[in-house]
């Protein structure tokens, strides 16, 4: 495996990641509510996505590209619609007087749905193909190990951003009162229903 190809991955991935959008707030709100292990594997929900849509543009798979850039207005309603209902559900949410359990199911959920989230949204593949292209990464004739460690790279890059913000904010969530993380999940709701707002508006 070519080490350049990693380090470009991990590159990519921690890079796609990092901009603060619906994922980032929603990940912060969950560290702050649950801890830190929620919102790490929340994290990885959409660190798993980056490495599927890496590998789609990564292994030159050109087809399922198109297929999934032509049907973005569909996706952009999806996604959009999951998002409002996420930011209404966040919006009500009364915070917990105590922290909660790290039952399976929870955690399941809370990875099942940023990897859903993550998955909708058609830029993300758009951001990878353009990407890949223009540093000259995608191509059909590429060797499978040297793409296998662009996709490796892209989730480790990913997971790592996931880890240091959960990591960061997890240090401040005992300083947060009652009162306080009932306007977390204020703020929260209205930014994460804005952005779904935005996205079905945009489709439609």
């Amino acid at each position: 495996m070519d080490i350049g190809f990693l380090l470009r991955g991990l590159i990519l991935g921690f890079s796609i990641a990092a901009p603060v959008g619906p994922i980032g707030v929603l990940c912060i709100r969950r560290t702050l509510a649950e801890g830190r292990k929620f919102g790490l594997i929340s994290g990885l929900g959409a660190a798993t996505a980056d490495a599927i849509y890496g590998s789609i543009a990564g292994f030159g798979l050109a087809f399922i590209s198109s297929f999934l850039i032509n049907q973005q207005v569909w996706l952009r309603i999806i996604g959009g619609g999951f998002l409002c209902f996420l930011g209404l559900k966040t919006l009500l949410a009364k915070p917990v007087e105590q922290p909660a359990s790290a039952r399976g199911t929870s955690l399941i959920g809370a990875y099942a749905s940023t990897f859903f989230l993550t998955l909708t949204n058609p830029m993300t593949i758009i951001s990878f193909v353009a990407i890949f292209a223009g540093l000259g990464l995608a191509s059909t004739n590429r060797n499978y190990t040297s793409a296998g460690g662009l996709v490796m790279g892209v989730f480790i890059g990913s997971s790592l951003w996931w880890l240091l913000l959960s990591y960061g904010v997890g240090i401040f969530r005992e300083k947060f009162t009652h009162h306080g993380l009932l306007w977390v999940n204020r703020i929260s709701g209205i930014i994460i229903f804005g952005f779904g707002l935005i996205a079905f508006l945009g489709a439609i």
